[in-house]
């Protein structure tokens, strides 16, 4: 058994945390690779809707996904330092192997539809699916990726902080008070 694959071929280990969230990148990795190539080699215009379908409900999928990303990671960022490239492309907040695999996901999931795209433009569609795996990874980041605690700014004594300086500010402003 190579140290890149465990289990029959499965590239993740059984304990590694948000093993179904890469799972279900390929997933719909495969379902665009499949349909896109499906529906150009049949050469079918009047039957785009082969890719199209499934594109269009990864695209809302994968929408979801970057909201769901965003409000863990917003709640997250008032205790750790989270950045987009953490976040969203697994930079140095996940094991190397997770960011790998999804990142070849998202990588596929974009290339093949792009080339069947140039061949039949009718497939186009295709070529928005890759929101799916990214905003999958996205997910995979906001709630199992490691990011260093939050730093203190000079003068930061918290989030209320701020807001009472702001409050402070337009009472000493002229023409208020």
């Amino acid at each position: 058994m190579s140290d890149a694959t465990v289990e029959g071929g499965d590239p993740m280990p059984a304990a590694l945390p948000g093993r179904l969230l890469v799972r279900l990148s390929w997933a719909g990795t495969a379902v665009t690779c499949v349909t896109s190539v499906a529906n150009a080699l049949t050469g079918d215009r009047d039957h785009y809707a082969l890719s199209a379908v499934p594109a269009l409900v990864l695209l809302g999928l994968g929408c979801v996904a970057f909201v769901a990303a965003f409000l863990i990671a917003v709640e997250r960022s008032r205790t750790e330092e989270i950045g987009v490239g953490g976040l969203f492309f697994l930079e140095g907040c996940a094991p190397r192997r997770v960011q790998v695999v999804m990142m070849a996901s998202v990588a596929v999931q974009a290339v093949v539809p792009l080339a069947v795209a140039v061949v039949r433009p009718f497939t186009a569609f295709a070529v928005l699916a890759p929101v799916w795996s990214l905003g999958l990874a996205g997910l995979w980041g906001a709630r199992h990726g490691t990011f260093p605690p939050r730093r203190r700014r000079d003068g930061d004594d918290g989030p209320d902080s701020r807001q009472d300086a702001t409050v402070d500010d337009r009472r000493e402003a002229p023409g208020h008070g």
